[in-house]
């Protein structure tokens, strides 16, 4: 037995550097992204590229085409999971705890943004979800909401994690290309995930701000509460909270 072990390492030792990192990236590349996908928390984004960075680096001609595979298979894996443990919330008198950590990652402003566009795209608005950073948890709650079924939810979110490894790994090709090194391709491809992440948030943001200088909300409603009101009976400007006088 020991004469065994020995030459498992021996072995293990005579790879080359190229076969040891596939054959502990590529599982670690899909428990990443599994959990990424199950557990919101994990820039899945930033780990496909990384992993395509290295791929381009290789000499192995597949190196890249195993990355998309995986990628794309564990993320449509998680997705799937997560969305099964929400239907079990959905149809439980008690909900569970599955689904509350859903509705705690949406705003009621964006799900009901999420549950519109479902009613007028049905399943394409997926694709979608699933490529705009912080997108992809509001229209599956929303689809959660409206009783979408496991089966038509995996066809519609299998495209969607197609486009989403496609392009992910696009950018770490990018990122590849650019540096002579694997670790500054790497660098390069996390910055502009993290870039690409923040500005829709930014944008939010800034429509917010916009909103609320000319009395109107972020979706370009007039607000129900802003400063400019007038409080009845005087004419005079309001307060600002809801438009009426102090007494």
């Amino acid at each position: 037995m020991i004469d065994g072990f020995t030459r498992v390492v021996t072995a293990v030792r005579e790879l080359p550097p190229e076969s040891t990192q596939q054959a502990v990236g590529y599982p670690s590349l899909f428990l990443l992204v599994a959990l990424g996908a199950l557990v919101p928390i994990v820039p899945t984004g930033a780990i496909v590229s990384s992993a395509a960075v290295v791929a381009f680096h290789q000499t192995s001609p597949l190196a890249l085409l195993y990355v998309f595979l995986v990628s794309a298979v564990a993320a449509w894996l998680g997705d799937t999971a997560l969305y099964w443990l929400g239907q079990r919330g959905v149809r439980s008198r008690n909900g569970s705890r599955w689904l509350a950590a859903l509705r705690g990652r949406v705003t009621p402003e964006r799900l009901a943004q999420a549950q519109e566009r479902l009613e007028t795209h049905q399943v394409s608005v997926l694709v979608l979800s699933r490529l705009v950073p912080a997108g992809r948890i509001p229209v599956m709650l929303a689809c959660l909401l409206a009783g979408m079924p496991l089966r038509r939810f995996a066809r519609g979110d299998a495209a969607a994690c197609l486009a989403w490894a496609a392009t992910y790994q696009l950018i770490g090709i990018l990122g590849g290309s650019l540096f002579p090194e694997p670790w500054q391709g790497v660098v390069a491809a996390i910055g502009i995930t993290v870039l690409v992440g923040a500005v829709p948030g930014l944008w939010r943001r800034l429509r917010g701000a916009r909103g609320a200088g000319d009395g109107r909300s972020a979706d370009g409603v007039p607000g129900n509460g802003a400063a400019g009101h007038q409080a009845p009976g005087d004419g005079r400007p309001g307060n600002g909270v809801s438009g009426h006088e102090h007494p």
